[in-house]
């Protein structure tokens, strides 16, 4: 597998970061994490935001500080995204959790969720997390085994507007 690493995000990207999410809107696919749909219309402007929101600045009611990454190989191509939570509140303690990524359409079954998820765990036990919550749809079995295998333990199953939510943790230390 090619050397890859988080990294945040920056305008230098701007077009290999636009080309992702053509991928996205060619699959017709739900885009995640959340941060995928923000507005690119002025492409500083979004990496200032996701810069504001992990610094606890400008976030939105009922959100939390978090960091944003973007999964990269040596060709600086953007693989996926990341974002970390850096605490819970009521509604993420339910679904949506410490950790939200996505791998783009045409790059999965690579290995590069299992990648990405292990990397932000690293950056998860940076911001003095002890244990992460990842969640996912009982459907997607492909995500289950991701969290499993890093380290993830079925918590929980959850019935949300219809939808069976899995809950697990990660032990950090």
């Amino acid at each position: 597998m090619n050397e890859l690493m988080l990294i945040e995000p920056t305008v230098e990207l701007e077009s290999e970061f636009l080309e992702m999410i053509e991928d996205w809107r060619i699959s017709s696919e739900k885009r995640v994490p959340f941060v995928l749909d923000l507005d690119t219309s002025s492409f500083q402007e979004m990496v200032d935001q996701l810069h504001r929101y992990s610094q606890g600045e400008d976030i939105p009611e009922n959100f939390v500080p978090h960091s944003t990454y973007w999964l990269i190989n040596q060709d600086k191509r953007i693989l996926g995204v990341v974002n970390i939570r850096h605490r819970l509140n009521e509604r993420l303690l339910k679904i949506g959790g410490h950790i939200g990524y996505g791998i783009r359409p045409s790059e999965r079954r690579k290995g590069y969720a299992t990648a990405i998820l292990r990397l932000a765990l690293e950056k998860a036990k940076m911001l003095k997390l002890d244990k992460v919550l990842v969640t996912c749809s009982k459907d997607n079995i492909g995500s289950a085994k991701t969290i499993i295998k890093n380290g993830g333990i079925l918590e929980s199953e959850e019935l949300m507007n219809g939808n069976t939510v899995q809950r697990y943790w990660i032990q950090l230390k």
